[in-house]
């Protein structure tokens, strides 16, 4: 009769026989992470059966009807592209063409610095990726650095830098009883800051609160961040979503590189060209001569080896196909000025409908904000009381994605905000 051996170890601080009938599981000490808070708010609304629900949390482009939408220049370049595309991994800086484009795009079509060829440039996997391996980078090469991250932000910027273990401070930003930007207390944390830190500016459009400087200020931000020896890292996730002109969207940039910045950008395609599940995106970072541009784009690419080694062909063969074909390039201007002035529109449909109840509070601001998002001042009780009395859906800190707002929907909207804040 053979003899069963059994060792037993220590695994995951549990004890495991070997070659017994059961064993511990290895992840048994695996926690349930907590639900994104953002995405949590479809799963609710898509598992409401209301017939009359509204969802105004995703942060996605919907038309008048709700519906999502591919833009005509995209079906046109997928129409092109279909047949003529085989499936060969891209290098690890990816589509050299879309990359070419999208600098033109932040930079300016006629830049110097990409004629001089100072920007090190890659494809990523759109703006999570660009500033996930943005912040890796300067993990990397910057070690003894911090990211100062404005309040609020993009609840994702902080599980990326923290990821990539860089130290996280914060700098005001919204000012919450004006719902307008606290630019003093802003500059005086940009004044304050150990001198060479790392700043996360939003170039446009800030997710979630729709406040963007204004020229004036946004030169004195530069100003201010120069004097300190400072490093600015641009997210532009809405190029051409704030005023339905990208090339007025570039304005903060185009103000620091007037100044004479090293900066870094992650550009994305998801909302401008509504290649949300394409991953399509950029990371470029500007150097003192092409031969440190050089340097970094090999140090980014082999950041990315291990990472995800190369990035997805489909998504930048229509981007590449669409910049560079000037017809395609004029119908996608187009149709993002369409998109913006939809939100535009929007906004202005909801402060009239608000004012038009009667509602005693100011809804100014949701006109003054810009961009897909308008942080509404509704406080988390009374987005419980719109999800639970009225099938509205939207993040607890009172983020309305205004691509959700609808001609059909925004008088039931503000007819519950102003039952949720009329004794406000």
């Amino acid at each position: 009769m053979a003899i069963r051996r059994a060792m037993s170890g220590r695994i995951m601080g549990r004890t495991t026989v070997v070659g017994a009938r059961s064993m511990s599981s290895w992840w048994r000490n695996v926690e349930p992470a907590p639900k994104d808070p953002i995405l949590g708010v479809t799963e609710a609304f898509l598992a409401d059966p209301h017939p009359d629900k509204v969802n105004v949390g995703v942060g996605a482009y919907r038309d008048d009807n709700g519906k999502p939408v591919v833009l005509e220049c995209v079906r046109e370049a997928e129409r092109r592209i279909a047949g003529n595309l085989n499936m060969e991994y891209l290098p690890m800086g990816g589509s050299v063409k879309m990359v070419e484009e999208t600098l033109k795009l932040a930079y300016g079509e006629n830049s110097e610095l990409i004629k001089d060829k100072r920007i090190a440039a890659v494809q990523a996997l759109s703006g999570t990726g660009a500033c996930r391996l943005f912040a890796d980078f300067q993990k990397r090469f910057r070690p003894d650095s911090q990211i100062y991250i404005p309040v609020p932000t993009w609840a994702n910027h902080h599980n990326i830098w923290r990821d990539a273990q860089v130290p996280q401070k914060t700098y005001h930003y919204y000012h919450p009883e004006s719902r307008g930007l606290d630019f003093a207390a802003m500059m005086d944390d940009i004044k304050n800051a150990p001198n060479g830190s790392v700043f996360l500016l939003h170039a446009c459009a800030h997710n979630p609160t729709g406040v963007d400087p204004s020229e004036e200020q946004w030169r004195e931000i530069s100003q201010q961040i120069k004097a300190k020896g400072h490093f600015a890292f641009f997210d532009m996730a809405y190029q051409g979503f704030a005023s339905g002109d990208p090339e007025r969207d570039a304005k903060s940039i185009r103000i620091f590189l007037e100044d004479g910045h090293y900066i870094g950008i992650a550009q994305s395609y998801a909302k401008n060209m509504g290649l949300y599940g394409q991953r399509v995106g950029c990371l470029s970072v500007l150097c003192g001569d092409e031969k440190e541009a050089v340097a970094v784009k090999s140090q980014l690419q082999q950041l990315a080896r291990p990472m995800y080694s190369n990035p997805p062909v489909h998504g930048a063969l229509i981007v590449s196909t669409i910049l560079n074909d000037p017809d395609l390039k004029k119908l996608w201007l187009k149709e993002v000025k369409v998109m913006a002035d939809r939100i535009i529109g929007m906004r202005t449909a909801l402060r009239e409908s608000l004012e038009n109840l009667g509602s005693p509070l100011s809804w100014k601001h949701i006109t003054n904000q810009i961009g897909m998002f308008c942080y509404s001042g509704l406080t988390p009780e009374q987005v419980d009381r719109l999800t639970n009395e009225f099938h509205i859906y939207l993040t607890r800190n009172g983020r309305i994605s205004m691509a959700g707002v609808t001609t059909g929907n925004v008088e039931y909207l503000a007819n519950a905000i102003h039952k949720v804040t009329k004794s406000a």
